[in-house]
């Protein structure tokens, strides 16, 4: 497979649009601009992973983690997966070319319609109609599909059992995963997938429809430059009204120790870490944005979670491609969800998803599991393999939720740190404890909110859907971008003024939780602001799907 990215000492020094970021905003951005004709430049602080070079082994997952904390910093700056460990939460979230797309579990589901009741979100997304439309073109470039064997997956089915017996639904869920060998949008082929359950570690199968496959290659088709190890440390506006970017070179053999970048367009599509961390730079330095910049952070109100010990097989384990094992079938990821609904209030609502973890964890399951006091069962599986002994019994647990949003991101010595005092004592999480304990227990288990409680994880939450920093709103006294995605100039004389040609477009920008996985709005979003901005600038594009070369 061809790589899309260029060298780094081939980049220029100035383009029409500088798109900060690869991940679904980053990636629909790149798309929609290069075939406006723009010259646009992705730039992405991780490296390209082919299919077939994802980790699948422990060794090999264990170098692409890197793991930052107060007092802690390991593993490469562009590992695959980026460990935040905060004082109140910690953070995953991808490293890569496609951002999160890579190792998430392609989950695509729309929120529903009383998650955009809330008036954290600006007038203008309900009332132009272009957010449908988003939604539209973001299926048909994503192609969420339910898999056609779900009912006949073991971990689909326990979940199921417990669904039945406490009276909730059990659904099918959408995943971005191409089940039968297809062309995708980008007119590119994908194969069918192997129902390997290696989702959330990078699909080697080549199966899984992610940024990487569709939209950046759509946009390397129609002229965009896509480089790697390139971070953006942070922005400044330059006299002409033209943007500057401060670039870092994360090469381990790079010869520039940093270097400047500049374009009338600036989109930061870094996530909500990355384009949060690098706007408040900014800021420090003089930029005029919004006081609430770094607020109404989410965590999407999800957790993940296990249920030890059922009394039937599980199989929620991935075996890989290619497969450790033969004549097993684990599914995507995610094959189905458990939905408890409440028609009266929209917080109590729960999804409970069949998760997987990736097989290159197989080997080291017993030990997360020994400080949970389960070491008869861990010993009994280092014998006789995760496959067959306790931990074929082993659910592994998706839930999402509702939370108040009321984390705040704020620069400490220059880093990035989330500020959430009661995080742990937010009432999402009671009642996810609640909901997944009764699940688990129903289904004969026991229910382990953390295997690694007792290391330096400790009893903090976790999140590996960050929203928010960025939210948008009505004006800048109660946001940082409009509607569109424009960053809203705080020392103009107008609460709805905009700092020209400077955007952010991706998870950042949601005010709120939005109850599911978060990737096809993210997307859906990314299309809608595109859209906007193409009437802004008088511009032309189709959005629809490549035919197959």
């Amino acid at each position: 497979m061809t790589r899309l990215s260029k060298p780094l000492s081939e980049i220029k020094p100035c383009y029409d649009v500088i798109i900060v970021g690869s991940g679904y905003g980053g990636g629909v951005s790149a798309s929609r601009l290069a075939r406006a004709g723009k010259r646009v430049a992705v730039l992405e602080r991780g490296r390209e992973v082919l299919t077939g070079e994802f980790p699948n082994r422990f060794p090999d997952l264990k170098n692409e983690l890197q793991v930052t904390g107060k007092s802690v910093r390991t593993g490469s700056p562009t590992g695959l997966y980026d460990v935040r460990l905060g004082e109140h939460m910690h953070i995953l979230v991808g490293c890569g070319l496609g951002g999160g797309s890579l190792v998430n579990a392609g989950v695509a589901l729309r929120p529903t319609a009383r998650v955009f009741e809330d008036h954290a979100w600006p007038e203008e997304l309900r009332q132009d109609g272009w957010l449908q439309e988003g939604y539209v073109r973001a299926q048909n470039w994503l192609r969420p599909a339910k898999d056609p064997r779900a009912a006949s997956m073991t971990k689909f089915n326990a979940l199921k059992t417990a669904a039945d017996r406490l009276g909730h639904a059990m659904v099918e869920t959408p995943v971005a995963v191409s089940f039968s060998e297809t062309i995708n949008a980008a007119g590119r082929t994908q194969a069918a997938c192997t129902s390997c359950g290696d989702c959330c570690a990078g699909c080697n199968v080549g199966a899984k429809t992610t940024v990487a496959v569709t939209y950046l290659p759509d946009a390397v088709a129609h002229g965009a430059e896509l480089f790697t190890h390139a971070k953006v440390s942070s922005l400044e506006k330059q006299s002409d009204g033209t943007w500057q970017l401060h670039v870092e070179d994360l090469r381990k053999d790079g010869q520039k120790e940093g270097f400047k970048l500049s374009a009338p367009v600036i989109i930061l599509a870094a996530g909500t870490l990355g384009s949060t961390e690098i706007l408040l730079r900014a800021a420090a330095k003089g930029l005029a944005v919004s006081d609430r910049l770094g607020h109404r952070f989410s965590a999407n109100g999800d957790i993940i979670a296990f249920g030890y010990g059922l009394k039937a097989k599980v199989n929620a384990v991935g075996i890989g491609h290619p497969p450790k094992l033969e004549d097993f079938a684990v599914g995507p990821s995610v094959t189905g969800q458990l939905e408890v609904r409440d028609a009266e209030t929209l917080e109590n609502e729960l999804t409970v998803q069949d998760g997987a973890l990736p097989s290159a964890l197989a080997p080291i399951l017993p030990v997360m599991f020994v400080p949970n006091g389960r070491i008869l069962g861990a010993l009994k599986s280092l014998v006789s393999g995760v496959y067959r002994g306790p931990f074929a019994h082993l659910q592994t647990i998706f839930a999402v939720s509702h939370d108040s949003a009321s984390g705040r991101f704020i620069l400490d010595s220059d880093r990035l740190s989330l500020s959430w005092p009661g995080a742990k004592d937010e009432p999402v999480y009671t009642r996810i404890d609640a909901a997944l304990a009764q699940i688990v227990g129903d289904a004969g288990g026991s229910y382990v909110k953390n295997p690694l409680a007792g290391t330096v994880m400790g009893h903090q939450p976790a999140t590996a859907h960050p929203l928010g920093g960025c939210s948008m709103a009505e004006d800048c006294t109660t946001g940082v971008v409009n509607h569109k995605g424009q960053v809203f100039d705080a020392g103009a004389s107008g609460s709805t003024d905009v700092h020209r040609g400077l955007y952010v477009i991706d998870g950042s920008i949601i005010p709120r939780s939005l109850g599911v996985n978060p990737l096809l709005t993210i997307t859906a979003l990314a299309e809608r602001a595109m859209a906007h901005f193409a009437t802004d600038h008088d511009l032309s594009f189709s959005a629809e799907p490549a035919k197959a070369s």
